[in-house]
C-alpha cells in the first residue's frame, strides 16, 4: 500500500450546519482520535480522500499535514449518505511506524468452480493483525476448477508476511455447492400437472 500525504484544516465549529458548510466547500468533516490523546476534529479535501481510499482501499493509511504537523493515522470508518453517496463523516485512529494494527481486509472471490458448481461466499472480509504501513489492499481466494463440495476456511486463505490471522481459521470463507433448482422445478412441475388434472 503506497503511503499518501493529506493538508488538512483544524475544525472549530460543530453541529450539523457547520458539518453542511464543510461540506459545501469541497470538504469532509473528520476526526482523529488514539494513541491517548485528545479527539481531534479537521476537514479533508474531499475529491483528494475520495481519490485515496479508491487508489488504497478503505484500510488507507494517510499523513496528515495537520497545522505544520505531520499525524500517521488510519481511515477506520467512513461514513456514506444512503441515498446521494457522498461521503459524510470520517473517524481516523493515530498509529505509529511499526505498530501492528487489527484490521479487516475484502476478501475477492476469483475464478470458476468446476462443472454444476454453485458458489457460496460466507464472508467478505478477514481480521488480520498487521504493521500499519503494509494493509493489505485485499485477499484474493481462486475457487479455480473446485469441484462440488469444497470448501476454503480462513485458516487456508495465504496471507502476505508478517500478518497474522484474527478471524477463527476454522470460519467457512467459500464453498461450492451443489445446485437446488432442478428439485424446486420439479415440485413445481409437479404441482402444475395435479392443478391440470384438478381442473379437468
Amino acid at each position: 500500500m503506497s503511503e499518501v500525504r493529506l493538508s488538512v484544516e483544524p475544525r472549530t465549529e460543530f453541529g450539523k450546519g457547520a458539518a453542511r458548510r464543510t461540506r459545501r466547500a469541497g470538504k469532509i468533516p473528520a476526526v482523529l482520535y488514539g494513541h491517548g490523546s485528545d479527539p481531534r476534529h479537521f476537514a479533508l479535501p474531499a475529491i483528494e480522500f475520495a481519490r485515496v481510499v479508491r487508489e488504497n482501499g478503505s484500510n488507507a493509511v494517510i499523513t496528515l499535514d495537520l497545522e505544520g504537523s505531520d499525524e500517521l493515522a488510519l481511515t477506520k470508518t467512513i461514513v456514506v449518505h444512503p441515498l446521494k453517496n457522498y461521503i459524510e463523516h470520517v473517524d481516523l485512529l493515530v498509529v505509529k511506524r511499526g505498530e501492528k494494527i487489527v484490521v479487516d481486509v475484502p476478501v475477492v472471490v476469483t475464478g470458476n468452480p468446476g462443472p454444476g458448481g454453485l458458489v457460496n461466499q460466507d464472508v467478505d472480509t478477514l481480521q488480520v493483525e498487521v504493521e500499519a504501513l503494509h494493509i493489505p489492499e485485499q485477499f484474493e481466494v481462486s475457487i479455480e476448477g473446485l469441484e462440488i463440495g469444497s470448501q476454503v476456511l480462513a485458516g487456508q486463505v495465504e496471507l502476505p508476511q508478517g500478518a497474522t490471522l484474527v478471524t477463527d481459521p476454522e470460519a467457512l470463507v467459500v464453498a461450492v455447492n451443489e445446485p437446488q433448482r432442478e428439485e424446486g422445478d420439479e415440485a413445481e412441475g409437479g404441482e402444475a400437472e395435479e392443478s391440470a388434472e384438478a381442473a379437468e
